[in-house]
């Protein structure tokens, strides 16, 4: 899966780098954009692991760092392990967010009132996420948490409310579709709902967002 991007040879380097900072277990998960992700386990907890691709288009890790460092305590994200380098190569490690990312799995009423209340949070920060659109990148499970803030922005027009809240009801997509079906929602509420995130734009005011989806 990653052989053409890490090394065998590196790779045992790397998990030996890991093991010295308690990080067992370490085995591949994934592979991004700009990072090879790795599922391990410190203390018991699992945790992700990831490691700056050599090819990486661009470095995003220490953005991604201080946003994470900025979120830290507020309920939104996992907590942030560790940072540093690895061989000229940025890596992090934070716990895992267990749950599935709401792009396959059908969310319940709770998780739809938590994703609204996370999304304000972001919102009310400054924190604009810039990749809610895809569904990625919120996991639902017993909690909701949002991961993958590297293209994150504190600079930009935040729009992770409205975001969501399109993608998981207005747009045409397998979320919207499932979430539909589920919940045998009607013209009336979609059109209510666009009323309500134009307001919002303007009053950043949730109450009547959090009123329409608790009525569901």
């Amino acid at each position: 899966m990653i052989n053409h991007l890490i090394s065998k040879e590196e790779l045992e380097r790397f998990k030996y780098f890991m093991h010295m900072r308690g990080i067992e277990n370490l085995g591949v998960y994934s592979k991004g954009t700009t990072s090879l992700i790795f599922l391990g386990s410190l203390e018991n907890r699992d945790v992700i692991v990831k490691l700056e691709r050599r090819d990486a288009p661009r470095r995003n890790f220490q953005r991604e760092v201080k946003i994470l460092r900025f979120l830290e305590g507020k309920g939104i994200t996992p907590h942030l392990i560790d940072y540093g380098t690895f061989e000229n190569r940025e890596f992090l490690i934070r716990e895992f967010a267990k749950g599935e990312p709401i792009l396959y799995a059908t969310p319940e009423k709770r998780h739809l009132l938590k994703i609204l209340e996370k999304m304000y949070k972001l919102d009310t920060l400054g924190v604009d996420h810039g990749q809610i659109q895809g569904g990625k990148h919120i996991i639902i499970g017993n909690d909701v948490w949002v991961i993958d803030f590297e293209k994150a922005s504190l600079k930009r027009k935040t729009k992770n409310l409205t975001s969501a809240m399109a993608m998981i009801f207005l747009n045409e997509n397998s979320i919207s579709r499932r979430v539909r079906e589920k919940f045998e929602i009607d013209k009336e509420f979609l059109t209510t709902l666009q009323e309500e995130l134009q307001k919002y734009k303007e009053t950043h005011d949730i109450r009547k967002l959090k009123e329409l989806l608790s009525n569901l």
